[in-house]
């Protein structure tokens, strides 16, 4: 196979990879990881809701704008249900990636005294906890492909 044979494949691949949805579900949830610290720090310094209450509201706010991103750019080439309702399933499929999401961020709150100075990076790991679940659940489950 000759030099340019593998440059034009690889070429090939990188745009593949660029052009798909995992990629564009990657930087949506990296935006998504900005919003969640954003949220938290919200929580934490205006409300005063707490380490593991204020992670709850930041969640929810990250889950919503992620929701939304990824229905408008990253899945908008797959038919979509009414927003409200496919919004319920997009938070619902999140649930198991909360979980490993979650359980990261506590564990390393209780136990890591760093993130009680720095909750961003908590909040970072458990993103990267959550990330393959979450992905499956939402190509399979919510924006899956119409039948037919």
């Amino acid at each position: 196979m000759s030099e340019n044979t593998l440059v034009s494949r690889g070429k090939a691949l990188i745009r593949a990879f660029l052009r798909s949805h995992f990629f564009h579900y990657v930087v949506i949830g990296t935006l998504g990881l900005l919003v969640d610290i954003a949220a938290l720090r919200l929580a934490l310094d205006v409300f005063g809701l707490g380490f593991y209450v204020g992670r709850v509201f930041s969640f929810a706010c990250a889950v919503t704008f992620t929701y939304l991103c990824n229905r408008n750019f990253t899945f908008r080439d797959v038919a979509h249900r009414p927003l409200l309702r496919q919004w319920v399933t997009y938070a619902t499929a999140q649930l198991g990636g909360l979980t490993a999401n979650y359980a990261t961020y506590a564990a390393l709150i209780t136990w890591w005294p760093l993130t009680k100075d720095y909750p961003e990076i908590a909040v970072a790991c458990g993103a990267i906890a959550g990330l393959g679940f979450n992905y499956t659940a939402a190509s399979r489950i919510v924006f899956r492909p119409a039948k037919g």
